[in-house]
């Protein structure tokens, strides 16, 4: 009995002294483990440490910069919003196809006042134009927006359409606005021709800041856009309260009509900036803001401000002083239009004489048709298959157009008050 009881202890003897030999064992490598990885983790702290002080991050706005533009003397693409509201569908059309090329891009708008059959019935004849569905270049802004003539949704509108043509088709140079009101008074060969040499940087924008009447009149009264919240149309209307002009940045006004770079759009759409949208929002309850938002931001943006061209590209008349609308125009005004050498003119009145005899006189255009140029020999309504017809879109016929444009375009910069003109 006492042999086997000795043996079970020395037993139990050997069994305590390996378990305790074991942890040892253990211990003694989770402490060097845990002394390896704190000496690693502290000069690899202290590794991101001196990464991040040498390599300070920059502010993002630094790191946002001007996207490039098109080589000079190659042929630009325009984008163009051509804009209306009820009975504009059919005058809308006309000037779509007197305006069409296919190296541009276009995106047409009849607001929410239109009925329903009117924009279907525009929309069908998109669809159905065999030359715009094959090269699908022509975008009908689908959920319309209802637009108040002297609110700020006009503005949005503009904003609206040319983030579809960004991101249809980011490859143009200038975006156009224009109305089913306007009409060019050039062809777009003589157009693109005379762009061809003309800096894509540059804005045509007519502007002032000697905004005279109009600090009384718009910029310190309140209004309100109903078709910023209803579905109904309705004129805006003023608050009782008015407020001070801007201090943060200044105010600047001209016309509504304008050619606007690429870059200038991607600013006012992306704005690495707030300038834009401060601006927008300020401008949401100004009168006829259309004629001085794009105004005042572009002449407020360092980037910008010596960009500008003081011109609208259009012939307009008006009373003396202006007032809200400007005169329809008429045969009556068909040579002062050319002498102007403008590209474009409005207004026009549905289905004005002066439209035929522009037509006839200076687009060479049928009726119906395309306007001829290199890419298109004839402006012949019954082809059945236009994109059989089609050419190099890059080669231009220019023609009398681009001569007087081009007067205009030299006149504007090389004028001695050019650079005073700027955003003064």
């Amino acid at each position: 009995m006492d042999t086997n009881s000795n043996i079970k202890q020395s037993q139990k003897k050997k069994t305590w002294f390996v378990s305790l030999i074991i942890s040892l064992l253990i211990s003694t490598i989770l402490i060097l483990l845990s002394i390896f990885i704190s000496s690693d983790s502290s000069s690899l702290l202290h590794l991101y440490r001196t990464r991040l002080i040498t390599h300070l991050p920059h502010f993002v706005e630094s790191k946002l910069t001007l996207s490039p533009t098109s080589s000079t003397n190659s042929v630009p693409r325009i984008a163009y919003l051509i804009s209306g509201s009820t009975g504009d569908g059919d005058s809308l059309k006309r000037t779509l196809k007197a305006l069409y090329h296919p190296r541009n891009y276009y995106a047409v708008h009849l607001d929410l006042e239109a009925p329903t059959h009117e924009r279907l019935e525009l929309a069908n004849f998109l669809t159905n134009e065999p030359l715009f569905s094959k090269l699908g270049n022509v975008k009908m802004v689908v959920k319309a927006n209802l637009v108040t003539y002297r609110g700020p949704t006009m503005v949005t509108t503009t904003l609206h359409a040319a983030s579809i043509l960004l991101k249809e088709a980011g490859d143009w140079d200038w975006f156009i606005n224009l109305s089913a009101s306007d009409y060019p008074l050039l062809t777009q060969d003589d157009l693109l021709h005379t762009l061809s040499s003309i800096p894509r940087h540059l804005n045509f924008i007519e502007h002032t800041s000697d905004i005279g009447w109009k600090e009384d009149h718009r910029a310190k009264p309140v209004i309100i856009d109903p078709g910023l919240y209803s579905i109904n149309k309705s004129d805006v209307f003023w608050v009782t309260e008015k407020r001070n002009v801007p201090t943060a940045y200044r105010l600047f006004t001209g016309s509504a009509w304008m050619m606007l770079s690429r870059q200038f759009v991607e600013y006012c759409l992306w704005g690495w900036d707030n300038l834009p949208r401060l601006v927008l929002m300020y401008h949401a309850n100004v009168l006829s803001s259309p004629e001085g938002y794009f105004h005042t931001v572009i002449c407020n943006a360092e980037e910008f401000r010596n960009t500008t061209v003081n011109h609208d590209l259009h012939f307009i008349s008006w009373d003396n002083p202006p007032k809200q609308h400007p005169h329809y125009l008429t045969i009556d005004n068909y040579q002062r239009m050319v002498d102007s050498n403008a590209p474009f003119a409005r207004k026009f009145g549905r289905n004005e004489p002066a439209l035929d005899k522009i037509d006839n006189e200076l687009l060479g255009r049928k009726a119906d048709g395309y306007v001829p140029g290199k890419w298109f020999s004839q402006a012949n309504p019954n082809i059945t298959k236009p994109i059989s017809v089609l050419r190099n879109i890059t080669e231009l016929r220019p023609g009398p157009g681009a001569e007087r444009l081009k007067r205009l375009i030299n006149g504007l910069l090389s004028a001695e008050d050019f650079q005073t003109k700027q955003c003064s």
